[in-house]
């Protein structure tokens, strides 16, 4: 038997995780926020084979509005907190209007992604966009 110390059996240290996981947050932030512009894409230019364009200043045309300014906020890092907020609030409303009523389970209801994205936006509202934003930027000048 050897008498050298074997390396650590935990893969993920302490020190791992606290370099790791303010960044992990910005890529989450990145990766949610670009899936979330493609139903503003879909719904604004009928890109993706969106099924419509909706009409000008109605409530779906504003939907789409936040999906896409919010998800292009949201992307870069720019009022991430605010765009996280509003954006958490449409899913809740689009999913008790749209979904709900169809079914009180999100499986069968097709409000999976809703439900997903609310609680994520609601998230990152409390937590912030991660290290690699414009907001994190501003505020270490």
């Amino acid at each position: 038997m050897s008498s050298t110390t074997a390396p650590s059996a935990a893969p993920l240290s302490n020190a791992f995780i606290a370099e790791w996981a303010p960044r992990l947050l910005s890529v989450v932030r990145i990766v949610v926020a670009l899936l979330f512009m493609q139903h503003g894409l879909q719904k604004l230019f009928g890109l993706l084979n969106g099924p419509f364009q909706p009409q000008a200043f109605s409530l779906l045309w504003f939907a789409a509005i936040i999906e896409l300014l919010g998800g292009v906020l949201l992307l870069i890092g720019l009022f991430s907190r605010v765009a996280a907020f509003i954006m958490s609030g449409e899913m809740a409303v689009a999913y008790f209007m749209v979904h709900f009523p169809k079914s009180i389970f999100p499986a069968v209801n097709g409000g999976d992604a809703a439900v997903l994205f609310c609680f994520i936006f609601l998230y990152l509202a409390a937590a912030g966009p991660g290290p690699w934003s414009i907001d994190a930027n501003r505020q270490a000048r």
